[in-house]
């Protein structure tokens, strides 16, 4: 199989890079899928001047690439292309021609990961151990050809980038009260900088990603790290202070270049905003429908997602029906009962500091009236289409699975698959966890969630570094985890 070759050596300057690297992809993303069509962009990143030869499909129709951005040294660039949804779609770039695993309406092959980084010391780790899970994904579709890559939130962990400005060196703890206007843009160009760094160090250090995103289309949806620790968690005085808004304003430029290859202005036709206040989208392919609502753009202390977010999952109650509903939720929907340790942080001074992390959850005390709401939908979603519903999270660090009877012998299955590069925390956490899931939890009357074991595994959480695979196989569903020390686990039927 073509690969988008890169020396994945020294990572080097970022205006350089490593040796002989000039160009950096291309990275396919889907933009679309509607009346039988295939909507892609390539995204494509180089430091020559010149024009890039036009992208050519299989039916010989060249499409050009255009600079969406250009930042040290380095230009972003994109061509958008379609192919039909019922066929193998090939495309020709960078004087290579490439293969999708083919057509979207028979058997499926979907990745899915989370926590690409890590909060500290993430740019300094040697690649080989942090893109490990990246190498095994690559192996697979080798074998078994993905035909979707689902990236389900912190793409990258960017909590490093405020550091070295004055304006932003202690966020979110001490903040300037009145930044000049001069300032504020000095920080816009800092952060725009690091934010860039981020994601173009990715891509030069992990040259079996790339391999894999040439071929393989990737759908994403931000979480808090893509932006800061927590945001939208924190309080209101950081959030929408002008230095806040401004490493928003940046976090989410740089992610609709690098996590959706578009400005502001052409959004892709997934998005259910086309202006982009709420990055939610929405994908419908034969007998599956893929949502991503977006827990962050409208979050505050006290909700999870505004009108826009909420506008577009009640909208489903009067989609098409379809025969599988996929959701990806940043951050888990089912989970432990989280009341206790909310008490046990309030009434201790020293651990006060790790309420934004448990603000962030649907079970939060601050969230539950919002996470009821979220349930109940879903459970009239699947009773009006007769549907079965999947979620799929990361967020934790953890791999573990949870369940809720939906109704009409339908059951809610949640995945999670955290984190493809983020290394796991201690086995002692992922036991505490499983001991708050021995509680469980019933938010809706009748339906009490139970974390349950990954197939071939002793404890409700593992504590390895993880992806995770949804398997359609002749109208059949199943998911396989692959864990970094255990391996994979056996097929379960979701």
């Amino acid at each position: 199989m073509p690969r988008a070759g890169v020396d994945s050596g020294s990572l080097g300057d970022l205006n350089g890079g490593p040796v002989g690297v000039g160009v950096l992809g291309p990275v396919l993303f889907l933009d679309d899928i509607r009346d039988g069509q295939v909507w892609l962009s390539a995204l494509v990143l180089t430091r020559d001047d010149g024009d890039l030869a036009p992208l050519i499909c299989d039916d010989g129709a060249a499409h050009p690439f255009r600079e969406l951005a250009c930042e040290a040294g380095w230009r972003v660039m994109r061509a958008r292309f379609r192919g039909e949804a019922r066929s193998t779609i090939r495309y020709s770039a960078l004087g290579t021609t490439y293969e999708l695993a083919g057509a979207f309406g028979g058997n499926l092959n979907i990745a899915f990961a989370s926590c690409n980084g890590e909060e500290h010391g993430d740019l300094d780790r040697d690649p080989d151990e942090r893109n490990v899970m990246w190498a095994r994904l690559l192996r697979e579709h080798k074998v078994r050809p993905f035909h979707l890559l689902l990236h389900g939130g912190d793409q990258i962990y960017a909590d490093e980038v405020t550091q070295g400005h004055p304006l932003s060196e202690d966020w979110p703890d001490h903040l300037p009260k009145d930044p000049s206007r001069e300032g504020l843009e000095d920080l816009r160009v800092h952060l725009r900088r690091g934010f860039f760094e981020r994601y173009v160090s990715f891509f030069l250090g992990c040259p079996d990603m790339l391999a894999l995103a040439a071929t393989v289309p990737s759908l994403c949806q931000w979480d808090d790290h893509d932006i800061c620790d927590g945001w939208g968690s924190l309080r209101r005085s950081r959030t929408y202070s002008p230095i806040g808004q401004t490493l928003f304003d940046v976090a989410r430029e740089t992610a609709l270049l690098f996590q959706h290859a578009c400005v502001d202005g052409d959004l892709p036709g997934r998005f259910h905003d086309p202006e982009g206040l709420s990055l939610s989208w929405r994908i419908d392919l034969p007998d599956l429908r893929i949502v991503a609502p977006d827990l962050r753009s409208e979050r505050t202390r006290r909700q999870v997602m505004g009108r826009i977010g909420w506008e577009m999952m009640d909208d489903l109650l009067n989609a098409t029906p379809t025969r599988r509903l996929i959701v990806v939720s940043s951050v888990p929907l089912l989970g432990p009962r989280l009341s206790i340790l909310e008490a046990v942080m309030v009434a201790i001074p020293q651990m006060q500091k790790y309420e934004d992390d448990l603000r962030d959850q649907w079970q939060s005390r601050a969230h539950r009236s919002e996470w009821r709401r979220m349930l109940e939908l879903l459970r009239s979603i699947s009773e009006l289409g007769q549907t079965d519903i999947t979620i799929v999270s990361g967020e934790i660090h953890l791999a573990t699975r949870g369940t809720m009877p939906l109704g009409q012998g339908r059951v809610l299955h949640q995945l999670i698959a955290s984190g493809v590069a983020h290394r796991a925390p201690p086995n002692a956490w992922a036991r505490v966890l499983g001991w708050l899931a021995v509680l469980g939890d019933s938010p809706l009357s009748g339906a009490p969630i139970r974390m349950q074991r990954l197939p071939g595994q002793r404890r409700r959480y593992v504590a390895e570094r993880n992806t995770l695979t949804l398997r359609r196989v002749d109208g059949e569903w199943g998911a396989i985890w692959d864990l970094e020390q255990s391996g994979p686990t056996a097929p379960l039927p979701v």
